[in-house]
């Protein structure tokens, strides 16, 4: 729980008149009051989102580290991310992804350089506005950092094609900071086959990935299945020691064909495993039919050529918003996220299921109510609407993510 903030005077009231309210009362409050509640309670709650991809958009940006510079992680209208929109929203830990495009596994070191540099970066604007952010390497660091009003910026490696046939890279790569890595991406690597290559390389895990899933346990550092293929997944399960996490993953549920996202028994093999599954906000990952409105998004974009605007400019988001409300079959909302967030629930438990939302990964598919880091409060407030206690919000919000930590760093010290 956060440390010197209080609840304004509503809550206060909503939960004086009764200490231990029903769930349904939440249900039955008006919405500008449960608006309220839900915005109060992402500033009490610890909010951690496993997968935020703003050191690689910085990186494409071309976003120097000269001080003058600097700035633009603070207050920009461009992205999904900036500080200010954080706090507004309540975020205290985005995992910085250290993204790797599979084209890198083409390279002499498999882009090892391009994650030193990423990581260089993200340290580089904790140096430069140390009031505001701190690097986190366990969840105590991050209560830390939030009771002193700073956001975390955590690490971790989405594809481990940098880990390159060398084991002692894990270690390297746990002593930059990394703490979780993603086993691969796009593509089959070294570790493992991908849920998107059609070919099939390994059938599952390597060899040398079994080792790489040993030592991350070895080492303390969270193996993220979130990629991989259905048979990557199930040798994982066989291998590990430890909890897994799936960082920005959804439900196949409700995107049948879609590999990239988790069947019913993969979550139920999650939740056996202790796992948790942070649900990806990307339209693609919500609803099959958002995935093949192709046709669609070209005429959003072509409405907004003609009014000589990008879906990054701030005149373009009351048009993007209007036409998404005409088309939600485009953009999905925050109530099929919520939607996601029930199936792990009815499926594995409430302990099994968080927030990684993929900011910055999914360009301008992201559903209406969850457009930026500003807006955790809106899902936070379709759950209350549905029934979940704030203890099962506090759960989704950061609890569940921080057992599965600390559950990886004592296995690792057990050896």
């Amino acid at each position: 729980m956060k440390v010197n903030l209080l609840l304004p005077a509503l809550l206060f009231l909503i939960f004086s008149s009764c200490a231990n309210l029903e769930k349904k009362n939440y249900a039955s409050l008006p919405d500008d009051q449960l608006k309220k509640v839900a915005d109060s309670l992402a500033q009490e709650f610890i909010i951690t989102d496993g997968h935020v991809d703003l050191p690689y958009r910085l990186k494409v940006k071309r976003f120097r580290l000269e001080r003058e510079y600097l700035g633009i992680p603070l207050s920009t209208e461009e992205g999904d991310f900036d500080y200010e929109r954080a706090k507004k929203g309540g975020l205290d830990a985005p995992f910085m992804s250290i993204y790797i495009p599979s084209s890198y596994q083409q390279k002499e070191d498999r882009g090892k350089a391009l994650a030193d540099s990423l990581i260089t970066m993200i340290e580089g604007i904790v140096t430069a506005h140390p009031d505001k952010f701190a690097l986190a390497k366990t969840p105590a660091e991050i209560q830390s950092n939030t009771a002193a009003g700073k956001i975390s910026l955590p690490f971790g490696m989405e594809n481990g094609a940098p880990i390159g046939d060398d084991l002692a890279n894990v270690k390297y790569f746990f002593d930059r900071g990394i703490r979780y890595v993603t086993l691969t991406h796009g593509k089959n690597n070294q570790i493992c086959d991908s849920s998107y290559d059609t070919t099939t390389l390994w059938s599952g895990l390597s060899p040398f990935g079994e080792k790489v899933v040993a030592e991350m346990n070895r080492i303390g550092m969270m193996v993220d299945i979130s990629h991989v293929s259905d048979s990557t997944f199930y040798d994982v399960m066989k291998v590990t020691k430890a909890p897994v996490i799936a960082s920005h993953s959804s439900c196949r549920y409700f995107t049948p064909g879609f590999h990239r996202n988790m069947s019913d028994d993969m979550i139920r093999e999650l939740g056996k495993n202790g796992g948790v599954i942070q649900i990806n906000f990307g339209a693609s990952f919500l609803d099959s039919v958002a995935r093949t409105n192709n046709d669609l998004r070209d005429s959003l974009e072509t409405l907004l050529e003609s009014k000589k605007l990008t879906s990054a400019d701030p005149e373009a988001q009351p048009i993007i918003e209007q036409f998404g409300k005409q088309h939600k079959e485009l953009f999905s909302d925050v109530e099929r996220v919520a939607d996601h967030i029930d199936h792990v629930v009815k499926l594995a438990g409430i302990d099994h299921v968080g927030i990684g939302s993929d900011y910055d990964g999914v360009g301008d598919s992201l559903p209406l109510g969850l457009k930026d880091v500003s807006t955790y409060p809106n899902l936070i407030a379709v759950l209350l609407k549905r029934g979940y206690s704030p203890a099962d919000i506090e759960k989704i919000c950061y609890k569940n993510v921080f057992r599965v930590w600390n559950k990886v760093i004592e296995v690792a010290e057990k050896g």
